[in-house]
């Protein structure tokens, strides 16, 4: 699940200073890189992208069994059984990193130990108990994992998250349940055999188990193998175990579209409207009737604010730009960084030619920026103005992915005045621009606006 904190669970111990390095050989990637549309069309081949979304994407499960030898041989390189091995000698936790469970007589019987989590004791748990092993957000350790979700978060514009799944023959991890988020497997490693069944409650806002006297017949039943993928629904309840006598199963959860919804969405830019609202609307800003706050409300006022959100429906017919309170902040403050391969956790430093007013400058990392205007967050005086907020995840932290960790509470842009947003807008819709035409009175201003987009490493002088 991409929710950071329905993904995390209490820590158990302390967060490693230094980012864990597991990589063995990982078999040639075959997915094509090239930019996110590029990736998940790969991804889902021979699917093509056009029909998943007009067939498939929150309406109906997809199954894709490919007998690809190459394909199995790259899936399987992205997490094996064997690379808890490394992930223990370097640290890894109960409950923060890994989770031991077994599904019993329809339940979830939770096997963790206390604190730091040792390979011998996960074995033996995996051998003797036949327990599963729930690994949370390996793209936090595992190079393709990471290069893969980056480009997933940049393609859907949400977080996304991942868990691996490692369950031993004849056994089963986890009881029928649904998600609140749309779900791709992967398998890497053995088979496993899946059970779907119509959703209790279509497009779910919560996780929740289901009783298996209650979900009645599976709509679909069939056997994973590696380097097939399979896709289904938030709402979808699901169970699946490893057939017994086969090899032990593993397979990769990465999910993406939590609370994501219009309704989501609404949420976040009502207040900015509302706040828009207020400047102009006298009526609006009228006082509440006496006690409203000490009773339940009255026909009247009920009719009241029906008529203001009508007035508010109104003026959005006509707004351009929306105020987004949280979502887009909360996406690019929580999302991967670029993927760089071999930097490990270094961050980005500005590099090449420092720009000037005689330079031609180029917008990077585009897909890791978002540009909105919102109310001053730091006003110097009472008449709250707005501002241009540039975000971006270029100094997120990796390790921390999906974690719910309470120090990665900054997000990391700048903010400029409302005067700067022609000229922002400029450099984001050119290819290439010259500094001395953006849309901005003096030339201190130009200059001064594109070396601070030239330290955050957000464009480059060609």
């Amino acid at each position: 699940m991409p929710k950071k904190a329905k993904l995390a669970r209490k820590e158990q111990g302390p967060v490693p200073c230094k980012q864990a390095k597991v990589e063995a050989a990982c078999a040639p990637s075959i997915l094509n890189f090239a930019n996110p549309s590029s990736l998940f069309e790969s991804l889902i081949s021979p699917i093509r992208t056009e029909t998943f979304f007009k067939e498939f994407w929150e309406q109906k499960p997809l199954l894709i069994q490919r007998d690809d030898p190459t394909l199995a041989t790259y899936y399987q390189s992205l997490f094996r059984l064997t690379d808890l091995k490394n992930l223990c000698s370097q640290g890894i936790y109960y409950g923060r990193d890994v989770n031991v469970c077994r599904c019993v007589s329809g339940k979830k019987k939770v096997l963790n130990k206390d604190g730091k989590a040792h390979f011998l004791q996960l074995r033996k748990d995996f051998d003797q108990k036949r327990a599963t092993i729930q690994f949370h957000q390996p793209q936090r350790f595992k190079d393709e994992l990471w290069r893969i979700q980056e480009k997933l978060e940049c393609y859907f514009g949400s977080l996304v998250g991942s868990n691996v799944y490692i369950t031993p023959a004849g056994s089963q991890g986890l009881p029928p349940h649904y998600d609140d988020v749309e779900v791709f497997i992967l398998q890497l490693e053995g088979e496993k055999h899946w059970r779907l069944y119509p959703p209790t409650v279509v497009l779910a806002r919560e996780y929740s188990v289901e009783a298996e006297t209650q979900i009645g017949k599976p709509t679909h039943e069939f056997t994973l193998k590696p380097g097939d993928l399979l896709y289904f629904p938030r709402g979808t309840i699901h169970q699946a175990d490893t057939p017994p006598g086969l090899a032990h199963s593993t397979h990769v959860t990465i999910s993406t579209y939590q609370n994501n919804s219009w309704g989501d969405f609404l949420l976040d830019t009502i207040s900015g409207l509302v706040f828009d609202t207020l400047k102009e609307d006298m009526d609006l800003r009228t006082g509440i009737p006496r006690q409203l706050l000490m009773v339940e409300p009255t026909t009247v006022a009920t009719k009241r604010l029906s008529g203001f959100l009508r007035v508010l429906a109104d003026r959005l017919e006509g707004t351009k730009e929306l105020l987004s309170s949280d979502m887009k902040k909360d996406f690019v403050m929580h999302r991967l960084p670029p993927y760089h391969a071999g930097e490990g956790t270094e961050l980005l430093t500005p590099g090449g030619k420092l720009p000037k007013l005689d330079s031609t400058v180029r917008l990077q990392f585009r897909d890791h920026i978002v540009l909105t205007v919102g109310p001053d967050q730091n006003p110097s005086d009472e008449a709250q103005q707005k501002m241009v907020y540039l975000y971006h995840s270029l100094k997120n932290r990796r390790d921390t992915h999906m974690m719910g960790s309470e120090e990665e509470t900054e997000f990391h842009g700048l903010r400029f005045p409302l005067s700067h947003v022609n000229a922002l807008k400029q450099i984001w819709s050119s290819s290439a621009i010259s500094v001395k035409d953006l849309q901005l009175s003096t030339d201190e201003e130009k200059e001064s606006l594109v070396l601070s987009l030239w330290t955050e490493c957000l464009i480059q002088v060609i």
